[in-house]
């Protein structure tokens, strides 16, 4: 019975019973009283889950599905609110992987390490502030390490300096994917209160990043990353050790407990699932290796009958001017489990008990309600072509955000309702250079714009108007990419999106 008492406690005590002439008889039966206490099976239960679980035993959840049917394979709590933990890097990456497709960063580019960044909590790299790292050692930092600096820095590089703008870009993303009870504050998943998710939303990201960007998932098959003399090995202990197992992040805080999205294929089989909740990383790779080997073969194994996951439209992007003559433009920076994240829980823990029942975004109700910046954003409204101008603008698509976007300019001209597909170039503190850029882009990509519409949307950012260059008329997302392949041949930087 005693063994289960710390030596150190147990010295302490004996010190203090030990007969002196300050000592009566009561603080020797005070004494004893205590050591018996502590040396309770209760006694002992309750420190070793204070010491595992960070004063409580998050609630768990988790959730398998099929890829190509998109159907449930496995539920539990899947729609309670949770806190991501490093899984939230997870969108990190997702809008770092959009930059690189836009070509407004390469894999070579830098990313400069602010004394903010450079002052997250562990676990991270420790780069010193004013320092630079490439986008792709960032991308294997997060993958490996999970590093909580390189995260930081890597959100407000894409956001010009504010972690906290880059959150606001990341919930707007989530809104646009469906993914409707997230809500970020943050780069990294270092606790906050309004940092929540749920696992069914978490299973629409682990589609969406495999879906969008098939080129750069496959860093989250990394499983070493040498850097600066150090070889840094990845915290997924499924990868090499669980069949079909290809990703892909793993996450712990104490008010999350121990997290882990994971991809699977095998056989033209194909899901994704999610752990929230284990008490310690062994059990939550255990509970997790159980899921994939009994769903995976449960997996569909024919063609694909679901859509790829997309953005259902493009909500509120506050546009980001490139033109160097912009007097409004907004300012960028140029270019796990093992080791704890944070030993400290949010100052307001969230009420997230497994039978409770969850407030929806936009109810009343002060627990588990979204912040109003997570709400969603009403798309915008058709506009009309203009007339082709003959300018010559500067180019680059704007970056995401998270703010309401004002009903498109109606010019004059016959009208242009927006398609299902639109491709956007850029955005303009003058309407007339978003007109130059169209009739630019137009004129220099030929056939492949030749039914295309070209309208611009106008939007309010940090207090200036500004007038995002778009092109109407494709219905399917294969034309509009192929046109929007087509203008970057011919210099051009664009996307393609649902309107």
């Amino acid at each position: 019975m005693m063994r289960s008492v710390p030596n150190r406690v147990v010295d302490d005590l004996v010190r203090v019973s030990r007969p002196s002439a300050k000592h009566s008889l009561p603080a020797l039966i005070a004494a004893a009283a205590v050591l018996t206490a502590l040396a309770s099976p209760a006694e002992a239960k309750r420190r070793v889950n204070h010491r595992g679980g960070g004063g409580y035993n998050p609630p768990y959840a988790a959730m398998v599905v099929d890829v190509k049917t998109g159907k449930t394979l496995h539920a539990v709590n899947e729609d309670s609110l949770r806190h991501p933990a490093s899984i939230t890097k997870v969108m990190t990456l997702y809008m770092l992987f959009e930059q690189l497709e836009r070509g407004r960063y390469t894999l070579e580019s830098p990313l400069t390490i602010s004394p903010y960044a450079a002052a997250q909590a562990p676990s991270k790299l420790g780069l010193r502030p004013g320092s630079t790292i490439s986008v792709e050692d960032a991308i294997k930092a997060i993958v490996t390490k999970s590093a909580n600096d390189v995260a930081c820095a890597i959100g407000e590089n894409i956001a010009g300096g504010s972690e906290a703008r880059f959150a606001e870009m990341m919930t707007a993303k989530a809104k646009a994917l469906g993914m409707s009870r997230t809500n970020y504050a943050n780069a990294s998943g270092l606790p906050d209160s309004d940092q929540i998710t749920t696992a069914r939303d978490l299973t629409v990201l682990a589609r969406a990043i495999q879906d969008r960007f098939p080129r750069y998932y496959r860093y989250f098959q990394t499983r070493s990353f040498a850097f600066r003399g150090r070889v840094i090995g990845n915290h997924n202990r499924l990868l090499g050790n669980v069949q079909g197992v290809d990703g892909i992040k793993t996450g712990y805080t104490r008010d999350s407990g121990f997290n882990l999205m994971t991809a699977a294929r095998l056989d033209d089989r194909q899901i994704v699932a999610i752990v929230l909740g284990g008490k310690s990383g062994a059990s939550r790779d255990k509970i997790m290796a159980d899921l994939v080997r009994a769903n995976l073969p449960r997996a569909y194994a024919g063609n694909r009958q679901t859509p790829a996951t997309v953005e259902v439209a493009e909500r509120a992007r506050p546009a980001v001017v490139a033109d160097g003559a912009s007097r409004t433009r907004t300012q960028v920076a140029s270019a796990d489990d093992e080791e704890i994240e944070t030993t400290a829980s949010t100052a307001q823990p969230l009420d997230i008990s497994p039978n409770r029942a969850t407030t929806t975004p936009g109810s009343a109700g002060a627990k588990g309600r979204l912040p109003a910046s997570a709400q969603a954003y009403a798309p915008a409204a058709p506009a009309a072509p203009f007339p082709m101008a003959t300018k010559s603008p500067a180019r680059l698509a704007s970056v995401d955000g998270a703010r309401t976007e004002s009903a498109p300019k109606t010019v004059s001209g016959a009208k242009a309702t927006p398609t299902a597909w639109v491709i956007q170039l850029g955005a303009m503190d003058d309407e007339d250079k978003a007109k130059s850029m169209l009739a630019e882009a137009r004129n220099r990509a030929g056939g492949s714009l030749a039914r295309a519409a070209p309208y611009t949307v106008k939007v309010e950012h940090g207090g200036a108007t500004l007038y995002r260059a778009r092109f109407s008329g494709f219905s399917e997302q294969d034309a509009a990419q192929d046109a929007c392949n087509a203008l970057k041949r011919s210099g051009f930087s664009c996307f393609a999106t649902r309107s």
